[in-house]
């Protein structure tokens, strides 16, 4: 299977992805550990990709959604955006809902 369609793949597994550097419970990036504690403080179950065990996703995920930069939250399929993104929608309370509706939508 080719990246993009493994990258794809992630982003289809789960109505909720991040792609950051680590993993929530060892992230190895600001960014993604304080990406990953909003999406734990929202209380969905969300999925993971660690673009640093994975080379190939780390080179190619840039180009998949044409975002330059990791984290990348994916909900329903679409790139919601990065860190900053993510943080504006958490602290206008409006990252919650639309999580809780993606995840209510995959069910």
């Amino acid at each position: 299977m080719d990246v993009m369609e493994r990258i794809q793949q992630a982003v289809d597994s789960s109505p909720v992805v991040i792609f950051m550097k680590g993993t929530p419970k060892m992230p190895m990036c600001g960014y993604s550990s304080r990406t990953a504690q909003m999406l734990e403080a929202c209380g969905v179950d969300f999925a993971h990709v660690n673009v640093l065990a994975d080379p190939e996703i780390f080179e190619n995920l840039p180009r998949f959604a044409n975002w330059p930069t990791f984290p990348q939250v994916y909900v329903n399929g679409e790139l919601i955006g990065g860190h900053d993104i993510t943080l504006e929608l958490f602290q206008k309370g409006e990252l919650k809902p639309m999580l809780e509706e993606a995840v209510k939508k995959a069910s």
